[in-house]
């Protein structure tokens, strides 16, 4: 079977294909079944979308089959599916409906409070599990693939709007064509040997490219069937592998440590599991994925909007995500002056010793296959500049090409004029046995530049020890002298985004005024104690004395 050009090509190899094909909880349907209502989905979009409308749909819904059977839909049809983010809330949600041009909404009863009293004028709203959306869609069940188009259906079709998480502003949404689409699903399928008899377990968001583009294309272009999760659940993970004969899974962010932190079991390796695939797990929780569950770990990078990749080899080092793509002339640079940088040293223990010199921002100087972001040519020019694609990603680059992710160019830190990275910090953290989830962000410093600060999740039952914890952190070698976190907060659980992603930027704007436990190293690297009162009211005095009040403005008060 040849490689498709288009995402509708996929689809439309299912008719005729009686093999299961998409499971949810105790729903079952074949992969003929999915083409099929993915076929009558698409002839009523086709009436629906009126002329001279953008052929755009906007999908609010959590994993359940009807997501994937109105992505098939879209595909069939020449149109656009934009996933919107259920954690959204009133105007910024409705500017996500609206900036995306979308004139149908589906979504289900469970997601309908998001929409009381917003303003979606020229939008049509379908709620799945409703009476009147079976009725409506029972009028299209003899409908074939192909029977109804919006258009020529191409390889440079839009077949997705995705949005981007970023740390400040609205999302931007990233184009996707359905040549891309299908390509990338094709090469994962080549570069994991994805087979027909395979299940992709889909736990991750499908509003969000991850499990789309990692998860459920590959397992469309391959023949494989997919198993749906409506939401992330460490704890029921496990019991859903088992249940679906799953084989492959993605993850994106802290999903990796959640599994850690659940409870040991001794049926842990009991399971159809081959590999998981994704982003931020971190060597050492991989390695700790790996003893427990035997299931190997295999960290990828492909930017959400498709402007640079890199490829996983057999000699790829431990800790190496994989070299540039032959398509790509991938390059670690200053971001402030385009400047190449300096080659990754290591020490005796594998470490890496020069990471003010090697660490920067990964740019493609190459052909890049980004499509852009809709309506939004500023965003578009900050991507693209003076022929590069910039990534918004720290990297350093070993001297044989070897690339290895050192965090997002927003998690910079500048500590006594030094620059760091928050990813490189939390790898360190994360050898503390404690830990069951670590974050690192910066918090401003009294007089100029920043100061460093963790928020740990602790492992069940384990108890914050600070001597132990300061203990730990004169042991790491490769902890630079300005690395260690001045305060230290202990948080029930890690603030997550939608996408399993830690919510920085709710850790940033409480800093170290928080209701949760925070303790501190004091002046002059006194021994870490509790930040109290006291101790409060002093630091707050010396930010004021160095006119730096307002950096704290956005911070919460202690309640």
């Amino acid at each position: 079977m040849g490689s498709a050009g288009t995402v509708a090509e996929l689809v439309q190899r299912q008719w005729g294909d009686h093999r299961p094909g998409l499971r949810h909880e105790d729903t079952v349907l074949s992969h003929h079944q999915v083409a099929a209502g993915a076929a009558a989905r698409a002839a009523l979009l086709v009436d629906l979308l009126s002329a001279g409308s953008e052929p755009h749909l906007g999908v609010l819904l959590d994993n359940t089959p009807e997501f994937p059977l109105w992505l098939s839909a879209a595909a069939l049809a020449g149109a656009a599916v934009a996933g919107i983010n259920p954690t959204r809330r009133g105007a910024e949600l409705a500017r996500d409906i609206m900036h995306t041009d979308c004139r149908v909404l589906v979504t289900e009863r469970a997601h309908l409070p998001l929409l009381d009293g917003l303003d979606l004028p020229g939008v049509r709203v379908l709620v799945t599990d409703t009476d009147a959306y079976a009725e409506l869609l029972a009028g299209y069940a003899g409908a074939e693939p192909g029977d109804a188009v919006l258009g020529e259906v191409r390889a440079a079709t839009r077949i997705l709007l995705y949005f981007t998480s970023g740390s400040t502003g609205a999302p931007k949404a990233a184009i996707c064509t359905q040549g891309r689409l299908a390509a990338a699903g094709q090469s994962l399928v080549d570069h994991f040997g994805v087979r027909r008899d395979d299940v992709h377990y889909v736990c991750m968001p499908m509003f969000h490219g991850n499990a789309v583009i990692a998860d459920w294309a590959p397992a469309l272009a391959g023949g494989a069937a997919v198993a749906l999760r409506r939401r992330f659940s460490a704890s029921g993970f496990l019991d859903d592998v088992r249940a679906y004969g799953a084989t492959y899974f993605t993850y994106v962010g802290r999903a990796v440590q959640y599994l850690l932190a659940t409870p040991e079991r001794p049926d842990d390796r009991d399971h159809p599991l081959r590999f998981g695939f994704g982003t931020e797990a971190g060597a050492v929780d991989a390695a700790r994925f790996r003893e427990r569950f035997g299931v190997r770990l295999v960290e990828g990078y492909g930017s959400s909007e498709g402007g640079a990749a890199i490829q996983r080899t057999p000699d790829t080092p431990a800790g190496a995500i994989g070299r540039a793509s032959a398509r790509d002339d991938l390059a670690v640079v200053d971001p402030e002056t385009g400047e190449e940088r300096a080659a990754a040293v290591f020490d005796e223990g594998g470490r890496l010793a020069n990471g003010a010199k090697a660490i920067g921002e990964l740019v493609n100087r190459g052909h890049t296959p980004f499509e852009g972001y809709w309506r939004n040519a500023e965003a578009d020019a900050a991507r693209v500049r003076g022929g590069w694609y910039w990534t918004g990603d720290l990297f350093f680059r070993d001297l044989d090409g070897f690339l290895y992710f050192a965090g997002r160019t927003d998690d910079r830190l500048r500590v006594d004029s030094e620059n760091l990275a928050a990813t490189m910090i939390e790898n360190i953290l994360a050898r503390w046995g404690d830990a069951a989830a670590v974050a690192v962000y910066a918090v401003p410093d009294p007089v100029a530049g920043d100061q460093v600060m963790a928020a740990l999740a602790l492992r069940e039952g384990a108890v914050f020890e600070p001597a132990a914890f300061a203990a730990f952190l004169a042991a790491q070698p490769d902890l630079g002298t300005k690395m260690a976190p001045r305060f230290v907060r202990i948080v029930r659980a890690m603030p997550v985004t939608a996408t399993n992603k830690v919510h920085r930027v709710v850790l940033r704007r409480e800093g170290f005024r928080s209701t949760d436990p925070v303790w501190w190293n004091g002046a002059d690297g006194a021994a870490y104690g509790p930040l109290g009162g006291e101790e409060l009211a002093g630091l707050l005095a010396e930010y004021e004395a160095h006119g730096r009040t307002a950096l704290l403005s956005s911070i919460s008060p202690m309640a």
